[in-house]
């Protein structure tokens, strides 16, 4: 028997480690301040750390555990040079989330400026062009309607077709192979999910229309996490005078993440989704300690693979 359906809509993000939590603690905390009247739901596998769901627990109204799905797709991974992204195949969980009519779905390097609760307006499935081949939808940002039997079919298709680039944008833009040429009002604008990282080819465009930009999307290996920030100012990077100040807004939407979970009480967080806890006992200073040593080890692997150590 379907779930009956009891809540008007969700954001929804996922998380599958400690740094892309950062992301997501940032990207919920952008939520909150921009006063969007949805529920947000953050989707989180087993790799995550405890104290990076006590950070998401205290920006997220639902931390919501799930199990892990990879695409395993090593050759279309390599042209992307992102063997990372196998496992944004566990967002399809999203169409499991049956108890909402209606979820956005935002990837967690994302950064709203301003409160986007009219995605809602659109339907399934709504997605804005991908900057590098617009017939496609980038799947950074999509709304959907939860169903099983979507999401049976999206596994299915997986197994029997698999993905023209080994994760999910491939995948989705399959399974919903009418985006490019049907019915244009489930094209969002790109204004929705705009790229700072902007090539010449489009930075005057960006520099006419930059004031309607509505939400950020840092595409790419480099992320917000990846620079540092010291006394509200990015440092040691060379990036655009319009990069640096969406890193430095999310930077300052970081530190007030962790600001407000570290002055959270009781010491421990409720999971909304499940009924248990998680300790409160571990600072959130840990979660960067975390982060800061992925960095380096991935640093290090890559050091070794130009030096022909690996």
């Amino acid at each position: 028997m379907p779930t009956t359906i009891t809540k008007p809509g969700c954001f929804a993000t996922l998380v599958t480690n400690a740094e892309y939590g950062l992301g997501a603690a940032v990207l919920g905390q952008c939520l909150q301040d921009y006063n969007s009247k949805y529920s947000t739901v953050v989707m989180v596998t087993k790799n995550v750390p405890e104290a990076t769901l006590t950070l998401l627990a205290s920006t997220w109204d639902v931390v919501l555990p799930i199990p892990e799905l990879n695409s395993n797709d090593t050759a279309s991974l390599a042209l992307l040079q992102r063997p990372e992204l196998g496992v944004t195949f566990t967002k399809l969980h999203v169409w499991k989330l049956t108890e909402y009519k209606k979820v956005v779905f935002l990837d967690a390097d994302t950064m709203p400026l301003c409160n986007i609760d009219d995605l809602f307006l659109y339907n399934e499935l709504s997605a804005c062009p991908d900057a590098g081949w617009p017939d496609c939808f980038n799947t950074g940002l999509f709304v959907l309607t939860p169903d099983v039997e979507t999401y049976d079919g999206l596994v299915k298709m997986a197994a029997d077709e698999g993905t023209f680039d080994g994760g999910d944008q491939g995948l989705l833009n399959s399974y919903f192979s009418s985006w490019a040429h049907g019915d244009i009002k489930k094209h969002i604008p790109f204004v929705y999910n705009v790229n700072p990282n902007a090539s010449y080819t489009y930075l005057p465009a960006y520099r006419r229309f930059s004031k309607d930009v509505k939400n950020i999307h840092f595409l790419g290996s480099s992320k917000p996490w990846h620079y540092e920030c010291q006394d509200g100012a990015i440092i040691g990077a060379n990036v655009s005078q319009h990069l640096r100040g969406f890193l430095e807004q999310w930077h300052a939407s970081l530190n007030k993440a962790l600001i407000e979970e570290a002055a959270a009480e009781p010491e421990f967080i409720q999971f909304r989704s499940t009924g248990g806890s998680i300790s409160g006992g571990e600072s959130v200073v840990s979660v960067l300690s975390h982060i800061a040593g992925q960095i380096k080890d991935k640093d290090t692997q890559r050091e070794k693979v130009k030096t022909g150590q690996l």
